[in-house]
């Protein structure tokens, strides 16, 4: 089995937002919504769900004008796949680039790869300057821009509100935050402040630690922790390695985990 993490420059429009629920069909797991991000996170099953997905944001998006804290690329912003129990490494590969070809034959979309080859930061940072596009056309789609579409393991995205006076100081904070399995950045979200975190090895560096280690450095940076966000899904091993005391503290719980999903959607 695989999931794809669909990540889409929409967070704010909610009868599009509805279309593109409807458009993920039985598979959709999660959306996660965030318009100061001005983006959704969409988690579903199998390789089906992400291209009806996708055809249905390209028709409904344009980035024109798009403003949002969170950095993109395009309205498809990116696309992983990662293998679940039953699923290897090669089977999510395979379906990565499937898609990708898919995207750039179809919808004249540029399309990055990233996994083995390279990381996610790596392509944001070289997107049409050190890296040109694995497939499609060479420069961004006027309208939808580029995709980057992965491979990668389970990861889980985690953000840690924080109360602060400036931009700086939390960005200096997202900074001394980040660690091997760990990555940070640091945003203004409306009058907030926020590390957004993508934890790639939460067996390592699970949300508690995460929390733990923005709460430790906070007071250096002269901010503040005030809660914490958990984005989409986690697996359950990850929810089972915290104390069940803390559970509420990190905004975590059974229900937000795969495998449940999994078990309410039937997939399982």
């Amino acid at each position: 089995m695989l999931e794809c993490v669909v990540n889409i420059s929409e967070g704010r429009d909610a009868d599009v937002l509805d279309a593109l629920r409807a458009a993920a069909g039985p598979e959709l797991l999660d959306v996660h919504t965030d318009p100061h991000h001005h983006r959704s996170v969409f988690t579903v099953i199998g390789t089906e769900a992400p291209r009806s997905l996708a055809t249905a944001a390209l028709a409904a998006v344009d980035l024109a004008g798009h403003v949002g804290v969170h950095p993109r690329l395009g309205v498809v912003d990116v696309v992983p796949f990662v293998a679940l129990e039953g699923s290897s490494v090669g089977d999510a590969l395979a379906a990565r680039d499937d898609f990708a070809r898919w995207l750039a034959h179809e919808h004249d979309v540029p399309c990055f790869l990233y996994g083995p080859e390279r990381t996610l930061p790596e392509v944001r940072r070289g997107a049409f300057r050190e890296l040109r596009p694995d497939l499609g056309p060479s420069a961004p789609h006027p309208r939808v821009g580029a995709t980057a579409v992965g491979q990668r393991p389970v990861l889980v995205a985690y953000n840690v509100w924080v109360r602060g006076d400036d931009d700086a100081s939390v960005v200096a904070l997202a900074a001394a935050v980040r660690a091997p399995g760990i990555r940070t950045l640091g945003l203004a979200v409306g009058d907030r402040w926020q590390v957004s975190m993508n934890l790639v090895d939460p067996a390592g560096a699970g949300p508690g630690d995460a929390y733990d280690r923005v709460a430790e450095l906070a007071a250096q940076h002269g901010v503040e922790e005030e809660g914490a966000e958990l984005v989409g899904l986690l697996p359950a091993a990850t929810l089972e390695a915290v104390p069940q005391h803390r559970w509420a503290e990190l905004d975590l719980g059974p229900e937000r985990t795969i495998e449940a999903r999994l078990e309410q959607a039937g997939l399982r």
